[in-house]
């Protein structure tokens, strides 16, 4: 038992040998890489002088390069003008002066007007020597502020006038030496030289040619047009499918209104600018009605009287009878199948009715298909009001700007322009007291929405889309 117990002492001593001697290996090894790393940290510290050694250089070399660049300019200022060197000296002995002397006037604050004019009176007398040119007027400049520091003083006290003419003695006297060294460090050459370089400037005025005077485009340059743009583009049929009138309604209202003698149009009208705008705006009862009232009116003779006997306002009846002649222009089959529908008809009925007069360039425009519907509609609406219609340009004829940069409403079909209405010319026809251009016009602005154009130009601006134009004195546009 003794002899067991003695092996097992020795592997326990075997044991601990082993692991102490694996634990310092591994200090060991721990403190190679902390000496290791310190000697590292202590070369990257070392970089550090060289660091700010660098950065003090360069700051070195900023400062320098700044200083060089200020003497460097103010050496540029002293060669391109002089005097400002020798303005800096004056002010600087001036400073210098008023500086040493300003503890002995401390007491004498009241009269600093009498030392500033004894000041400029004393450099005055001790410039005599300089040039002529500038003793005299450094003489003007302080016998100006003598004088009006003179009047300013005049309101004060007798003990104030002897301290400031006691003072004024003794700055004189100061001033006389300054002044003489002043003077005397501005010698002839550079005041000639300052003279020599007030001549002309060292750059010449070139002359701008002037723009090309551009001729005033139509529309342009007026009132209530610079913010107006127009897009031109292929405009929808004027009554949409849900305004026009149904075939049996159409069909129902001749027959009614030929029954009581009663014109259709009228009828329809006296509908629509009640607001009845549905594709059937009444009954058959309705429609009797309304044809027997207008019959015993006699509206065959006097449609707007009958139609305000109905109402009692002239502003329904204006609407009323403009209607009827739009609805009579284009024909009821256009309210049933839509304007575009009944274009070739009108186009037709345009060219063959002798109360409308067109240009032959115009006349070809309509044979060709390339006037809109709206224009083709209002020059028939134009001939139902007034009996007759001069049409002197739609395509053909006119140019294609209506001002810069806009293409006109007339390349697109869109526009008409009018000369003639009733067998009246517009020229010379144009005051604003019922002339024939102001019954036409009002006559367009009474168009239905549908018809209402963008521009009615004339000399006359009544409202809406018109406005006046000086050169349209001899007719009048309409634009959509």
């Amino acid at each position: 038992m003794p002899q067991r117990t003695h092996s097992k002492s020795l592997l326990h001593m075997l044991f601990f040998a082993a692991a102490l001697s694996l634990l310092s290996a591994v200090v060991r090894r721990e403190r190679r890489q902390l000496l290791k790393t310190a000697r590292d940290r202590r070369k990257k510290v070392r970089v550090a002088p060289r660091r700010i050694a660098a950065s003090v250089a360069f700051a070195t070399l900023f400062f320098a390069g700044a200083a060089f660049s200020a003497g460097a300019g103010n050496t540029v200022v002293a060669l391109i003008d002089p005097t400002s060197s020798d303005s800096a000296a004056d002010t600087t002995t001036t400073t210098t002066t008023t500086t040493a002397d300003a503890n002995q006037s401390s007491e004498a604050a009241p009269s600093e007007s009498h030392t500033a004019a004894a000041l400029l009176a004393a450099s005055a007398s001790a410039s005599g020597s300089a040039q002529a040119g500038e003793s005299q007027a450094q003489g003007h400049v302080s016998q100006a502020v003598a004088s009006d520091q003179t009047n300013r003083s005049q309101g004060q006290s007798t003990s104030s006038s002897r301290v400031g003419a006691s003072f004024a003695k003794s700055a004189s006297a100061r001033a006389g030496s300054a002044a003489r060294a002043r003077v005397g460090g501005k010698t002839a050459g550079q005041a000639s030289h300052a003279l020599r370089l007030q001549g002309p400037p060292v750059i010449k005025a070139q002359p701008q040619p002037l723009r090309k005077p551009v001729d005033r485009e139509p529309e342009a340059d007026e009132p209530n047009v610079a913010a107006t743009v127009w897009l031109y583009r292929d405009l929808p049929d004027p009554t949409p499918p849900s305004r026009r009138l149904k075939p049996s309604f159409a069909r129902q209202l001749m027959r009614v209104s030929q029954r009581n003698h009663v014109d259709w149009a009228l009828t329809l009208a006296v509908l629509r600018a009640d607001g009845e705008l549905s594709a059937v705006p009444a009954s058959k009862a309705r429609l009797m009605e309304l044809t027997q009232k207008l019959a015993r009116r006699h509206s065959n003779r006097d449609a707007w009287a009958s139609v305000l006997s109905i109402q009692g306002r002239t502003g329904f009846a204006d609407r009323t009878v403009a209607l009827q002649n739009l609805y009579r222009a284009i024909g009821l089959q256009a309210l049933v199948h839509g304007y575009d529908w009944a274009k070739p008809h009108l186009e037709k009925q345009i060219l063959n009715d002798k109360r409308i007069s067109i240009y032959p360039g115009g006349r070809s425009d309509i044979q060709r298909h390339r006037v809109n519907v709206r224009v083709l509609a209002l020059i028939a609406y134009l001939a139902e009001a007034h009996g007759q219609v001069t049409v002197s340009c739609l395509i053909s004829g006119h140019r294609l700007y209506a001002r810069p940069g806009v293409v006109s409403a007339h390349i697109y079909g869109l526009a008409a322009d009018i000369s003639t209405l009733g067998g009246v010319s517009i020229l010379g026809h144009q005051q604003p007291d019922d002339s024939i251009t102001e019954k036409a016009v009002r006559n367009i602005l009474l168009l239905p929405a549908e018809m209402q154009p963008r521009q009615v130009i004339s000399l006359l601006g009544l409202g809406g889309p018109s406005f006046p134009l000086a050169n349209h004195y001899d007719h009048i546009h309409v634009g959509y």
